[in-house]
């Protein structure tokens, strides 16, 4: 009877409207090799695949759903012993503990376990896209630390939930700090420590009202945590610690040789899932090839991404990984960062909104007539114009893909960081008294930002200025910004 009571869920339910996509989620249990409703909970890994692949399908962090589902069911068992649903005492469903609402299905939500997980990351999705909730930085979501306050409100913002006790200490048992210590524990992840005070959180204990928040917009100068799922077929990836190649994906299978922590390897293929399926593991493996030409797997948690056409002792190195650990600089296609490619106008644009953490949004058109308001990065033209950091090229124009030079940067970054003024001259013999760069590179160089080109004597202004110049220039920056603070 119950076999056929769930297939009639299955075969009425695909008609009904409920805001989730079934195809894509047929699509996540056939990667997942879940032909059939399960009666019973399925194994461990055929879980974390559910888990994972509707994550990756809603562009969250899968050791974000992972934890969440930790938390809201230990073990992540959908089923009691029973063959029922999980239901908790104040109506919380299945897996990931979803209360029904008028656009879902409560039948499905008890007996469709695909459909609990993405009703479950849909309500994520939606508590990350809010914008009555601080924000860690800005909003990209590859970033686990920045679904912090996401991960609150999938509880609900209430006081139990404040990051700060009333008394100024740490409130460890807020519904996000533990999902947050189960994504650091489970996946052996270093997560950085947020910047909580006590006043940035007003709250009645004795009320049921929700929390008010003072701050709204934190900033982190730390590097953040990248979710360990991204990495593509021919990337290259650092290991991350002391670890092991194995000949299979599982910790069970033979040791091929041990890597050491910074060693490259390329990844071959797409990650596959833990080969013993009850073993109770929230990471996944990558197929890889070492530097001597050795294949076999790596777990997710010991591998991190890193850019393929520089080595460790490039002149640029520190200065990319910096900004790239920050979400200020990203690669291009294919795994590289473009090294020695000129940097366009567009990419400073991207650089200098990022670095300064610059709102974007609802600012007023430029008037630029080769920028719609279509264009993919109109957003943070008008901002970076509104906020005095960019200028157009003249004729109503601001040519995007034009290429920056070495005084147009100096000008830009002084705009940016506002370095003080020096009453002594620069070395340059190629640099003007009267230009209408002169004083910014002036003050550049006695910031110490920059030192010449190609000699002591030369600045070269009219020198495009390449993708890895520009990071030192731009870290430079950053860290005399803050010396000066």
């Amino acid at each position: 009877m119950k076999k056929i009571f769930l297939y009639l869920i299955a075969v009425f339910s695909a008609l009904a409207f409920t805001g989730i996509q079934a195809h894509a989620e047929s699509t996540v249990s056939e990667k997942c090799n879940l032909n059939n409703l399960p009666e019973d909970n399925p194994d461990y890994q055929t879980i974390n695949c559910l888990l994972t692949e509707t994550a990756l399908k809603y562009d969250i962090p899968p050791e974000i759903v992972k934890a969440v589902a930790e938390e809201e069911n230990g073990g992540w068992k959908h089923f009691d012993e029973d063959g029922e649903p999980v239901i908790s005492p104040d109506g919380g469903i299945g897996l990931m503990q979803i209360t029904n609402k008028p656009l879902l299905d409560e039948k499905r939500l008890k007996y469709d376990l695909p459909y609990n997980i993405e009703a479950g990351v849909q309500v994520l999705d939606d508590m990350f896209s809010r914008n009555d909730l601080p924000t860690i930085n800005g909003e990209e979501r590859d970033i686990i630390e920045h679904w912090y306050f996401a991960v609150m409100a999938y509880n609900g913002i209430k006081p139990v939930n404040s990051p700060v006790t009333r008394d100024g200490e740490e409130n460890d048992e807020a519904y996000q700090e533990r999902v947050f210590h189960k994504i650091s524990q489970l996946n052996d992840l270093d997560l950085v420590p947020l910047p909580f005070e006590r006043d940035h959180f007003d709250y009645d204990r004795d009320s049921s009202a929700n929390i008010t928040f003072n701050k709204m917009k934190y900033t982190v100068d730390a590097p953040l945590t990248k979710t360990r799922h991204l990495l593509e077929k021919g990337y290259q990836a650092e290991v991350t610690t002391d670890t092991r190649l194995r000949k299979s994906p599982t910790t069970n299978s033979e040791l091929l040789t041990k890597m050491k922590k910074g060693e490259k390897v390329e990844v071959t293929g797409p990650f596959v899932y833990e080969k013993a399926k009850d073993k109770a593991n929230h990471f996944v493996w990558y197929p890889v090839r070492t530097e001597d030409g050795k294949t076999g797997f790596i777990t997710s948690m010991y591998l991190t991404f890193s850019f393929s056409d520089f080595s460790d002792d490039y002149y640029a190195s520190e200065e990319i990984d910096y900004l790239y650990d920050r979400k200020i600089i990203n690669g291009i296609p294919g795994g590289t960062f473009g090294v020695g490619d000129p940097l366009t106008r567009w990419q400073a644009v991207l650089l200098i909104t990022r670095a300064n953490h610059t709102e974007i949004g609802d600012r007023p058109d430029p008037g630029f007539t080769d920028i719609s308001k279509d264009y993919k990065y109109y957003e943070e033209i008008a901002a970076a114009v509104d906020e005095g950091l960019f200028k157009g090229t003249g004729d109503h124009e601001f040519r995007p893909d034009a290429t920056m030079t070495r005084a147009e940067m100096a000008v830009v970054l002084q705009r940016l960081y506002d370095f003080p003024a020096a009453n002594k001259p620069t070395p340059f013999t190629d640099v003007p008294s009267n230009t209408w760069y002169t004083d910014h590179v002036n003050r550049l160089y006695h910031a110490g930002i920059t030192n010449g080109y190609a000699t002591p004597e030369t600045f070269a202004p009219k020198t495009t200025v390449s993708r890895d110049q520009f990071a030192v220039f731009m870290t430079r920056s950053i860290d005399e910004e803050y010396r000066l603070q």
